[in-house]
């Protein structure tokens, strides 16, 4: 028998080796088909396998058991993994927190880079400063003179009651500045042709807040019986809610004390058609038979005008009035042959100047 060279020797040595072990080999890799084994064929741990040179489309890799391999000494370096089917990969145990994606590139559109620079703002000169802000002629400006005065005819209106006919006004002015102002104030009635009652106020007002002004002043009244002169004091202004309120306290002759207090409120409908509730009611210390009038509550008027306002200088009205007198008042009235109540159908106009 003819030996072999002491050359061969290595390689048979290897090929002996691979064959004892090729059970194990066999079983973790089940189903690859390998190309032939030659002499430089790599060692059965494959610690230092070059998967790049296998062929890779006649593997099975649906029996591989990849549990067992070992993945730590595999080269992915040259991996072209463009050419991986990723669809059945099963990413959901994958550990994504020690990805770096610092450095990925997902698709993000980037914006354009700046290729000249942006203009920078120009320095404020003096002469641009002079045509924002020119300077100001005073002479030729034109202010307000500091004395206003105003005419209000509230109420000059006829009146048809379930006793009779009449007529019937409330006016207020004044005179003056936005602080301090001479204020005059008037009202009265006539029925069946004669003036029943009619009074003229005269009154110093100061402004104590953008709403309230404090009158005081003296009243003078003419009718019913003897004139007679009265201390007065009061405010008058646009309550919380715009309701027009005045409230005065007299001081006449002999300690008599008596006050009014009137709350108006404007209903707009329209720009135009406004709705005026108004209630009066007058109040007195002592009974004075003489003038008609008795201690307490006197008399309350409640009334409902809808008036049009062709202009704020002139508005036409029409609405309904109910009066009332309480207590002695009443029995007064009626002695003189007077009812206690009544209830009319108004129609007027209010006018300012």
């Amino acid at each position: 028998m003819s030996r072999a060279p002491l050359t061969a020797m290595p390689t048979l040595s290897a090929a002996l080796l691979l064959a004892l072990s090729a059970p194990t080999w066999a079983q973790s890799h089940a189903g690859h088909a390998t190309a032939p084994i030659t002499a430089d064929a790599p060692p059965a741990d494959g610690g230092s396998a070059d998967h790049s040179q296998m062929d890779h489309s006649t593997m099975d890799h649906d029996s591989a058991d990849h549990s067992q391999m070992d993945h730590s000494t595999m080269d992915h370096g040259s991996t072209d993994h463009s050419q991986m089917d990723h669809s059945t990969m099963d990413h959901g145990s994958a550990d994504h927190s020690q990805m770096d994606h610092s450095t990925k590139d997902h698709g993000m559109p980037k914006p354009p880079a700046l290729t000249e620079p942006r203009e920078p703002i120009p320095v404020v000169t003096p002469a641009d400063r002079l045509a924002a802000f020119p300077p100001i002629d005073h002479g030729a400006m034109e202010h307000a003179p500091e004395i206003h005065s105003m005419l209000l005819v509230n109420r000059l209106e006829h009146w048809d009651g379930q006793h009779g006919t009449g007529q019937a006004w409330e006016a207020s002015g004044w005179v003056g500045g936005n602080i301090n102002r001479l204020w005059l104030r008037s009202e009265g009635e006539r029925g069946d042709g004669r003036t029943e009652s009619a009074n003229l106020e005269v009154m110093y007002g100061r402004s104590v807040s953008p709403w309230w002004d404090v009158l005081v002043g003296v009243k003078q009244d003419f009718r019913p019986a003897d004139s007679r002169t009265w201390a007065a004091f009061g405010i008058q202004g646009l309550a919380p809610y715009k309701f027009e309120t005045s409230a005065t306290a007299y001081i006449g002759e002999g300690g008599q004390f008596a006050a009014t207090v009137e709350v108006e409120y404007e209903l707009l409908l329209t720009n135009r058609l406004i709705l005026q509730p108004l209630v009066e009611a007058t109040f007195s210390a002592k009974d004075e038979p003489a003038y008609g009038n008795g201690s307490g509550l006197n008399k309350v008027e409640a009334g409902l005008r809808l008036r049009y306002e062709f202009s704020r200088r002139f508005a036409p009205y029409i609405g309904i009035s109910h009066e009332r007198l309480f207590g002695d008042t009443a029995d007064y009235h009626e002695v003189a042959g007077e009812r206690a109540r009544d209830t009319r159908w108004v129609a007027g106009v209010r006018v300012w100047f």
